[in-house]
């Protein structure tokens, strides 16, 4: 299965070139192989309206499969954005970044102070990852294992697995 990613860096230094992206073309590279394709990608600076129109906009004009942000997910006053995402998402997915920050304990503490959410737009699955490469590759290593059935489910083509217990008669 083939899939579409739109890739965000939230960087106000990236945004005014004064440093260069390493995270975001990374995203790119670490899921080709399961059948990722960048659509869309772009530099934006800490602004919570900014980050927040830029997912609406690859949500319901691009309708990618899976965005991914980058940065902005931490303690400082210009992190902002798990708020921004959390402005334009319709349901969450908390699991996807509970299982990130598990993953990112095992290595270091300093996961605890990672604010970053995920949840779903429409059809689309959007998913904040850390600010740097390292964040990033083992942040993905974590979700590859289920990403594609989480989007095939949400774009209809996949069976949800049945180990829930799904009541479909729901007289009281």
């Amino acid at each position: 299965m083939t899939f579409t990613i739109g890739v965000i860096t939230v960087s106000d230094k990236g945004a005014a070139g004064e440093r260069k992206d390493a995270s975001g073309p990374l995203i790119g590279d670490l899921l080709k192989d399961i059948g990722g394709i960048v659509k869309s990608y772009i530099i934006v600076p800490d602004e919570r309206t900014e980050i927040a129109e830029t997912i609406k906009h690859m949500c319901d004009v691009e309708k990618l499969d899976v965005i991914f942000t980058t940065g902005g997910t931490g303690f400082s006053p210009r992190d902002i954005t798990p708020e921004a995402t959390l402005d334009v998402v319709d349901r969450l997915a908390p699991g996807i970044s509970e299982a990130i920050r598990m993953n990112s304990l095992s290595i270091t503490p300093k996961a605890m102070l990672s604010r970053a959410v995920s949840g779903i737009r429409k059809q689309s699955l959007i998913i904040n990852l850390p600010g740097s490469p390292k964040g990033v590759k083992e942040s993905l290593e974590v979700i590859i294992p289920a990403l594609s059935h989480g989007i095939g489910i949400l774009k209809g083509t996949a069976v949800e697995c049945g180990n829930h217990h799904h009541n479909h008669n729901h007289k009281k």
